[in-house]
């Protein structure tokens, strides 16, 4: 369940106003732009990014990026876009990595329902005038490439039925992979990127059961290949979304030195999905709620922004 907390009643022209005359001047409202934004759905925020511009001839997100700054103009950048622009941007920003692990993009593959994929490699395309597949195959290489290139490009069933027999089988053949360590053979590839999710689930759950712990926990631990880190990352998004959210929200506040972008992305991302089941997740591991977590490792306009973005009532 989603957790920002939109008013029953608002104008969206008043709302590119207050955005408008938060802006002007010396000094920038801040606290008026967090009011607004803070509590407004992607359609809705769609709505002022058009109403702003038929009035004043701008366009809102450039008109943000120059008037705020750090971890805040981030957050609120991610935010005011649309979902899937958003997520392409997501995407090209971890391409650009020096790094030989994409965990970002398999986050972004692996978590989203099968249409908004899709709508991330348009937008994707429409942005960049180029293929996310493309760019995929460009930046990475060997096994990781095929399996990368092999979950952005996949439009899973997303219904709920579920074969049990080929559950059984395909954790059996899984199994057979990473006991002989041949973790990057074309069937392991094939099943990850193909089956919908519920299928995986089940095979996942078979897995277990036949081998009495989970198949993330039989993948080496020590392994350096970016092929077994990314593989790894894929199992723990398809299996369960919302432990895998909490693991990164967990190591980013935890870890010496916050990790803002992390942080951000979860919160950004999840807020109109999932973010309400994520927080029990998080409290229920760490003894302690999301939100205060959160008030304790940021600051300033940026926490107020994640904190709305959390469900703080206006």
């Amino acid at each position: 369940m989603a957790t920002i907390v939109v008013p029953k009643h608002f104008s969206i022209q008043e709302d590119a106003e207050t955005i408008r005359k938060a802006c002007e001047g010396w000094g920038t409202d801040e606290k008026a732009i967090i009011a607004v934004l803070g509590h407004r759905n992607a359609v809705q925020r769609k709505q002022i990014r058009q109403a702003y511009e038929d009035l004043y001839q701008e366009d809102l997100v450039k008109c943000l990026e120059k008037e705020l700054s750090g971890d805040f103009e981030r957050a609120v950048y991610r935010w005011i876009l649309d979902p899937a622009d958003r997520d392409a941007v997501l995407a090209n920003v971890e391409l650009r990595k020096s790094s030989d692990e994409h965990p970002v993009l398999v986050e972004i593959s692996c978590t989203r329902s099968p249409e908004e994929l899709l709508c991330i490699r348009r937008a994707y395309h429409a942005r960049y005038k180029r293929s996310l597949e493309e760019e995929v195959s460009d930046k990475t290489k060997g096994e990781t490439r095929q399996l990368l290139v092999g979950l952005v490009t996949a439009f899973r069933y997303d219904g709920d039925e579920v074969n049990t027999k080929l559950a059984k089988s395909e954790a059996e053949e899984l199994h057979e992979a990473i006991k002989d360590k041949k973790f990057n053979h074309e069937d392991v590839i094939k099943i990850l990127t193909t089956r919908s999710k519920m299928q995986l689930q089940a095979t996942f759950n078979c897995y277990r059961e036949a081998q009495g712990s989970s198949i993330a926990k039989n993948l080496p631990t020590d392994a350096k290949e970016e092929y077994v880190a990314t593989l790894r990352v894929a199992i723990r998004c398809l299996k369960d979304s919302k432990k895998y959210f909490e693991k990164v929200l967990r190591n980013s506040l935890k870890r010496l030195g916050t990790d803002e972008d992390a942080i951000t992305r979860v919160i950004v991302t999840r807020a109109e999905k999932d973010l309400k089941d994520i927080k029990e997740v998080y409290q229920k591991r760490n003894s302690m709620p999301l939100e205060e977590a959160v008030d304790n490792c940021t600051s300033g306009d940026y926490k107020d922004m994640l904190l709305s973005l959390l469900g703080n009532e206006l």
